[in-house]
């Protein structure tokens, strides 16, 4: 017995830390069990969620609609957002934001901020000179950049997701256009840091628009590859995009969807916005007509004036898509003059026709770039609100030469649904069904260096070398690894944009700075004097492209490798004994599968210059680039080939060392020797041969952001503060106003109750008039000085009144609850008596309740009785005015008493089991029970000599009064038994057993 609790102990202490971690990672989970996704469109955002019960679903705003207006309003003591803010858009156009999104990672010089001040003229923006970028000044006290301004939109967008879960929410995937470069995605991070928000992953809104279409066409979805085109044209901007569907076969989950982005091609400023701007100055240029000889001012020098122009071409554009012509009219547009004028649709398409003229152009950029033809797309799926316009999809029509548009998917929240679908998949919180996402890069991202060669004896002169990091249209996520193998020293190289020949050159303007990073090592050299007997295996730059398309250099390191020995005898205990528990495991994995980190992870040496001819000395560095996994832009393997990346690519570097076929051999697998293999015979470990050892040395790592300067640590930690004030700010507001509301409300419904025969039945005149004139009192103090009452006095006010008036509301209260509290009442006496009554008549030889508990539920019903009489009579004795005897909670607490009692004796009953029957010598019972009829005992047969009545056994007389005891004395349970046990229980009882009554069948 010893021996089986030792053996089993290691079990337990094994079992209780396996729960201890899932009961760390419930808890973890406990706050996070609802995710967001904010689709941030130009003009308007859409907000999902998942929680637990409610799947995949679109939040409602405080106006219950589907899609809030991207619109911040800041005032020096107050924030607007969604409707409220576009309303105040008339007001206060200066303070209201809109489309701000535009100047998310730009710098002052960007042509998209001289185009912002041309659409909105009305905002007056400053200059950050520390990291070249604008701000806006709403006065000379405020002033918020565009990474603040989308931080508080983040921030309501969560609070309207909490209100719809009812439960806080932290984790969130947001989406970004596709053409995004990496200023603008770090501006986005950075200001969903600012909102405390956890960024499971920036999804581009192309990508996040295809994962929706194929989760809810899952099973149209085959080994065969469909080519789906979606032509997405927003307020802001236009994008179209290839997608390949087809199922692959996957490690984890076997044969799953997948998507892939084939091709992207985009315009950044077509778009509705740009249409309704053109309507707007048609518009201007009407009313101007119209005041012409009335020496008025132009209208587009009144911000508030366009402001309501912009409003009326937003829904004329609408209107305009559906009727022919339409006439727009605004009441008081300026200096109190109303505009009424007709508008045509052909007019509309006259004004927008350069706009109609670029439609096609994104599509020909995607097909370039997906390098294929239209014949091979099998559906063009319409996406935007924008393209509801007739002459946009009358253009992409001919453009495309298809029979007809796709119009099968929600063009408004295609991409919410297709991102929160991706941040449930990205949640610990939640299992859905894979779907394989395959983005793909829009811009290239190469490295350069410069080193030194020798061309010549004694000739020696620098080198430009680029060598391509993340090619064009390749996958991401993904990881990369580039070794510098000819450097001892500290050198310097730089991370920039690959050819980026497919934008145009206005395209290259708005795009910005061509160079990304600059990264400086330092200790380089001291690394190779700490290793002088060590050869050197390059210095290797970890690079990873994550989730959300961000670029980010994890680590450099200096490796170096030797032969050493490796002698039996020397092995330590300790390492034995990591040995075997590695071996028990599955095996330990080697330090470069540690180094390269994922499957992912390729490897590339550095290479001669692009585009130039390699001279003789430089043959074999070229053939060794040429082993390096090359990536398939028209083709690219399905995502089980990536895990063969990082052996190819480690394989090239190897070779590049001199003696690396020894590192290929399988009994050594890699640097890491048979440190991961079991313990050989002693024979076996005597002819073992020398091992390679590996030594990494970490590079210290400098990196000089060229592109756009991050905000530093404190100034982000500023702006967040900043923000956490502000919305401490704004819940102060609402937490006032909603005390001033509360404190209005009752006043005025308590001044009406007062005329009620109700409420007046229960009070005297006197007491009326003196809650009416406080109320009145309260009411004069709150129109004259409650505007600048805090919240404690308006909720101190409202305790006082609450206070004085608790009485009259008590009583009428009572009175409300005393008809159906004493009916209840009644009915559970009268049951309970007549459970009662059928208890004491079941017969002695049946009798499952003791005298004393038959005795006890007597006493409670006769008490109850006696309190219900009595007080009842006492409180027909006392006026309405008085505070009354009979409690509404005294009946309750009667009842659960009484009901307690009967509900323990329901439960004995249903548990109790049927004593058995005494017989006599010749096998008979002894007597029919006292309670059976006439027609049972007449019926009785006397069974055959040597035959009993019953086919089972009957027990011993003893065992079976020790079975009563034993059941008598078990503990029962509480609660009454449903109806369909009950009627089972009753049919299986002994024919001459009573039924026993419940308390619910009297």
């Amino acid at each position: 017995m010893v021996a089986t609790v030792r053996r089993q102990r290691p079990r337990r202490l094994a079992c209780w830390a396996l729960m201890t971690v899932l009961l760390a990672d419930l808890l973890a989970l406990s706050d996070t069990l609802a995710v967001m996704s904010v689709d941030l469109g130009s003009e308007s955002m859409k907000v999902a969620i998942v929680k637990p019960g409610v799947p995949m679903e679109i939040v409602l705003n405080k106006e219950s609609r589907r899609k809030t207006p991207v619109t911040v309003t800041l005032k020096e003591n107050e924030r607007f957002f969604g409707d409220s803010a576009a309303s105040m858009a008339i007001k206060n156009p200066k303070a209201t934001l809109r489309y701000f999104q535009h100047l998310l990672g730009k710098q002052e010089n960007n042509p998209h901020v001289a185009l912002y001040k041309a659409r909105f003229p009305e905002h007056e923006l400053g200059f950050d000179p520390q990291r070249q970028t604008v701000y806006f000044q709403i006065s000379p006290q405020l002033q918020f950049s565009p990474e603040e301004v989308l931080s508080m939109l983040l921030n309501y967008s969560r609070s309207l997701a909490e209100d719809f879960a009812e439960q806080p929410i932290k984790d969130a995937v947001i989406t970004v256009p596709a053409f995004f470069n990496q200023a603008e995605r770090r501006a986005v991070l950075q200001a969903a840091r600012m909102a405390g928000l956890k960024v499971l992953q920036l999804i581009n809104d192309n990508t996040a628009t295809a994962l929706s279409y194929g989760v809810f066409r899952r099973k149209d979805i085959n080994s065969t590859a469909q080519n789906i085109m979606f032509y997405d044209m927003g307020s802001g901007s236009t994008v179209c995009t290839i997608v390949t569907y087809q199922t692959v076969k996957t490690k984890d989950a076997g044969m799953q969807p997948q998507l892939q982005i084939r091709g992207v091609g985009f315009d950044r400023t077509l778009g509705g916005l740009e249409m309704e701007l053109r309507l707007r100055e048609h518009l201007a240029g009407l009313f101007n007509e119209q005041r012409r000889g009335q020496r008025a001012k132009d209208v587009r020098e009144n911000p508030r004036a366009m402001a309501k122009l912009l409003r009326e071409a937003n829904r004329l554009k609408t209107v305009l898509s559906a009727n022919a012509d339409h006439v727009a009219q605004i009441e008081g547009l300026m200096d109190d003059v109303d505009f009424k004028a007709k508008v045509t649709r052909a007019e509309f398409e006259e004004l927008c026709a350069d706009l109609f003229e670029r439609v096609p152009g994104p599509v020909q950029q995607a097909l370039q770039s997906a390098e294929m033809k239209l014949d091979e797309i099998e559906q063009v799926i319409l996406v935007g609100g924008a393209t509801r316009v007739p002459k946009v999809q009358e253009v992409l029509l001919k453009a495309v030469g298809k029979e007809e548009l796709g119009k099968n998917i929600n063009a408004d929240e295609a991409a919410a649904m297709g991102a929160v679908y991706q941040a449930a998949a990205l949640s610990k919180a939640f299992k859905v069904k894979p779907f394989v996402v395959r983005d793909a890069v829009i811009y290239p991202i190469l490295v350069e260096f410069t080193r030194e060669v020798e061309e010549e004896t004694g000739v020696r002169s620098l080198k430009h070398n680029k060598r391509v990091l993340f090619s064009r249209m390749g996958p991401y996520p993904q990881r990369k690894v580039i070794t510098f193998n000819r450097y001892s020293h500290d050198f310097n190289f730089h991370i920039n944009y690959g050819d980026l020949g497919f934008l145009g050159p206005e395209d290259l303007r708005v795009f910005g700075s061509q160079n990304l990073t600059t990264v400086k090592l330092k200790g380089v050299g001291e690394s190779f004097k700490k290793y002088p007997d060590y050869e050197s295996k390059g210095i290797k730059a970890h690079f990873n492209l994550d989730e959300s398309g961000v670029l980010s250099l994890d680590r450099v390191e200096s490796v170096f490798e030797t032969l050493v020995e490796d002698s039996p005898e020397e092995e330590s205990t300790l390492t034995k004994l990591g040995n075997t528990i590695s071996s028990l495991f599955g095996g330990g994995s080697t330090p470069d599968t540690k180094e390269n980190g994922t499957d992912t992870v390729q490897e590339e040496e550095e290479g001669p210059a692009e585009g130039s001819k390699d001279e003789p000395g430089e043959q074999a560095e070229l053939k060794e680039e040429a082993e390096a996994p090359a990536e398939d832009t028209a083709s690219p393997p399905p995502p089980e080939a990536k895990g063969a990346a990082a052996p190819e690519g480690e394989k090239a570097t190897e070779k590049d060392g001199g003696d690396k076929p020894e590192a290929q051999k399988p009994s050594e697998k890699g640097e890491a020797g048979s440190e991961g293999a079991p313990p050989a015979p002693e024979e076996e470990k005597k002819q073992k041969p020398a091992r390679k050892q590996r030594m990494v040395e970490e590079i210290g790592v400098e990196l000089v952001i060229l592109d756009l300067p991050d905000l530093p640590e404190d100034q982000l930690a500023r702006s967040a503060q900043k923000l956490q004030d502000l919305t401490l700010r704004d819940l102060q507001k609402q937490e006032r106003e909603k005390a001033a509301n509360s404190l209005e409300a009752f006043i005025f419904e308590t001044q009406d109750k007062l005329y009620q025969p109700e409420y007046q039945e229960v009070s005297t005149e006197e007491q009326r008039e003196d809650i009416s004139g406080k109320l009145s009192t309260a009411s004069t103090w709150l129109e004259d000085e409650g505007f600048g009452a805090t919240t404690a006095m308006l909720k101190e006010k409202l305790a006082e009144l609450r206070k004085l008036c608790h009485g009259l509301f008590f009583r009428v209260e009572e009175r409300k609850k005393w008809p159906e509290r004493l009916s209840a009442l009644d009915n559970l006496l009268n049951h309970s008596s007549m459970f009662l009554k059928g208890a004491r008549l079941i017969p002695e030889m049946d009798q499952i309740f003791t005298e004393v508990e038959m005795t006890t539920l007597e006493k409670i019903i006769n008490e109850t009785w006696a309190w219900k009489n009595t007080t009842v009579a006492e409180q027909a004795k006392l006026p309405a005015t008085e505070k009354p005897v009979l409690l509404s909670k005294d009946i309750e607490a009667k009842m659960a008493a009484l009901d307690r009692e009967v509900q323990y004796l329901l439960n004995k009953a249903k548990f109790a089991k049927p004593r058995p029957r005494p017989r006599d010598k010749n096998g008979t019972r002894a007597e029919a029970p006292l309670n059976a009829s006439a027609s049972d005992q007449s019926e009785k047969v006397i069974p055959p000599p040597g035959q009993t009545e019953d086919t089972k056994p009957i027990p011993e007389p003893e065992e079976a009064a020790a079975g009563s005891e034993a059941a008598d004395s078990e503990p029962l349970e509480l609660g009454g038994p449903a109806a369909e046990s009950e009627q089972k229980e009753h049919a299986e009882q002994p024919t001459g057993q009573k039924r026993t009554l419940k308390n619910d069948e009297l």
